[in-house]
């Protein structure tokens, strides 16, 4: 029995409507699906916003074993170029092409008497502590002396002599060497802000004159301004970058 046209229409839109339906269930399903996804987004954004990751931990500052200023001699043998005004030739090198310094810290005889000033302005004896020999990367020694002061504290000639030189290191930064008046001794200062004004190398200077400003220039840390001083004994070609370190706290004490 054949369907009657009205019979046909009803079958007709009852297939499209379960047609549209499962169309809009299906529509249905993907945007709930975009709309939870998009809300994880927006959460993940807000709960950064409101717990930030943990910040970089702060720059480490000064403390004992951590690199500081080379040796002066080591400083100098680093950064000095070969064939540069006033020098005859670069220090001398171990097979490994290592800076060859004494063997062993020399004594400070000749010293103990010369009543040394203070090298930073404001510092007593009892505020210094001794660091010798303490390590300062791979087999290297402190060789000298950390001060710590404000930035900008006066840096004072610890005695007459001569600035024999002024230097500028990667590792020590802004330094000074200053001969003794005998020139069997050599004073050096490194990390310094600047220099004071008008100091030149050749100056005569004076136990107490101001010739710098503690800062933390080199490799010394930025939030801990410090004199690193330190003390050798010239070789007798009286060469600035050489000799033999003397422990300074020894002398300053």
């Amino acid at each position: 029995m054949s369907e009657t046209p009205r019979a046909r229409r009803l079958h007709d839109l009852r297939t499209f409507g379960a047609g549209a339906g499962c169309g809009l269930l299906a529509g249905m399903f993907v945007l709930a699906t975009i709309v939870w996804q998009f809300g994880n987004v927006i959460g993940s954004r807000s709960a950064s916003a409101l717990h930030p990751a943990d910040p970089p931990k702060a720059t480490a500052r000064w403390q004992d074993g951590m690199d500081d200023a080379d040796s002066p001699v080591l400083d100098a043998a680093v950064d000095v170029p070969k064939g540069t005004t006033g020098m005859s030739s670069a220090p001398a090198t171990s097979a490994e092409g290592a800076a060859v310094i004494g063997p062993t810290p020399s004594s400070p005889a000749g010293l103990e008497d010369r009543d040394l000033g203070m090298p930073v302005e404001g510092i007593v004896p009892d505020q210094l502590t001794p660091q010798f020999d303490q390590p300062r990367g791979g087999a290297r020694k402190h060789e000298a002396i950390d001060i710590l002061a404000p930035r900008g504290t006066p840096v004072k000639a610890v005695e007459d002599g001569r600035i024999a030189r002024l230097f500028h290191s990667k590792a020590g930064g802004i330094t000074i060497y200053q001969f003794d008046p005998s020139e069997r001794f050599c004073y050096y200062y490194a990390h310094l802000e600047r220099y004071a004004p008008g100091l030149n190398e050749g100056d005569r200077v004076r136990r107490g004159q101001v010739i710098g400003y503690v800062g933390t220039s080199g490799n010394a840390p930025k939030d801990t301004p410090h004199l690193h001083f330190a003390i050798f004994r010239l070789t007798a070609d009286k060469r600035w970058w050489e000799g033999t370190p003397i422990d300074p706290f020894d002398v300053l004490r």
